[in-house]
């Protein structure tokens, strides 16, 4: 099968032909019809996840359809057309995993990481790691929602019954919490890298109350701030911008050191709080809930012999919304 692998981190994706994976018990073989590109892709790229299998297939939202099944495999079917996000095993018995947050499971293993993800014509998954897409998002706008929306999806989740929400980074997570929040009654103002005025604009277009740059005074207190621009230098500036009580979420897998900062900017009850993976609960809750909104995905696309192209592209921040490579669409 056609497929981009690293083999070393800091270089360009090889392009190769490789055996396609065999389901093993409790696995679907998947044809992937889209797979996603995503930040998270670009810190494994980079060295900044250290500790990837290598060599790797790249990509964790991946959309596509089931050709195989794997013994133990009683829920899913050929031809059903399936997602795969970023969690992709956990161990099933451990504290974490029996209290509903197996997002925390030491055992973890990963997509595009510990598991040859969807840079490629097929790829397996646990099955229990398989989200059903409703009919009515094609392949290439599902394919940000299992990744850039889940983990979006719980950031928000985290920032509680806040009215006036700040996102921090306007990009794929961004412009699809951004339809969320405002679909919920909440105030959104987005803040971009200084001179952005692009992602300001898109931001106003996906429904921001107010978009301007991190350099920017806000018009508002925000209630919560939820950061997906991986700069620990945000933090301070994020809690600078809430009312007593706030929260700011950190939604990122990678953020540079956060600088120190005053006691008086976290005074005052409001607090810091990390995004780790997601759960199973997290996928089914959130695809429903994109479906009713609905959640429309803004994504550029991409041929597969394109990666490394793409990732660059992703890089620079010379994309609005989302980006897919495209494998084998129906």
């Amino acid at each position: 099968m056609r497929a981009m692998v690293l083999d070393a981190a800091r270089m360009p994706l090889r392009h190769a032909e490789v055996p396609a994976p065999e389901p093993g018990p409790g696995q679907v073989r998947i044809r992937v019809h889209v797979c996603g590109l995503c930040r998270t892709d670009l810190h494994v790229l980079d060295g900044e996840l250290t500790k990837p299998k290598l060599p790797l297939i790249l990509g964790h939202q991946i959309v596509g359809e089931i050709v195989a099944t794997g013994t133990g495999v009683d829920d899913l079917r050929t031809g059903e057309r399936v997602g795969v996000p970023w969690l992709g095993w956990t161990c099933g018995v451990c504290g974490y995993c029996r209290s509903g947050r197996e997002n925390l499971c030491d055992l973890a293993s990963f997509t595009g990481y510990d598991i040859d993800g969807g840079y490629a014509e097929f790829a397996v998954a646990d099955a229990r790691y398989c989200f059903r897409i409703d009919a009515s998002f094609s392949d290439v706008q599902a394919a940000p929602l299992l990744c850039a929306g889940l983990i979006g999806y719980r950031a928000l989740t985290m920032a509680g019954d806040a009215t006036r929400l700040g996102l921090y980074g306007f990009g794929s997570a961004a412009h699809i919490v951004a339809q969320v929040a405002r679909h919920q009654g909440r105030e959104v103002y987005a803040l971009t890298r200084p001179g952005d005025t692009a992602s300001q604009a898109f931001a106003r277009d996906e429904g921001a109350t107010w978009a301007g740059d991190t350099e920017a005074e806000l018009p508002a207190m925000l209630d919560a701030a939820i950061i997906f621009a991986p700069a620990g230098e945000l933090v301070p500036k994020a809690l600078s911008a809430l009312v007593k009580g706030g929260v700011v979420v950190c939604a990122g897998i990678h953020m540079s050191e956060i600088p120190a900062f005053s006691y008086d900017l976290l005074w005052g009850e409001r607090s810091i709080r990390s995004v780790a993976n997601l759960t199973r609960r997290d996928g089914i809750e959130f695809l429903a809930l994109a479906a009713r909104v609905p959640v429309h995905t803004v994504v550029e696309t991409r041929p597969l012999e394109q990666a490394n192209e793409a990732l660059t592209q992703l890089r620079e921040g010379a994309v609005q919304g989302s980006l897919a490579l495209t494998i084998a669409q129906r």
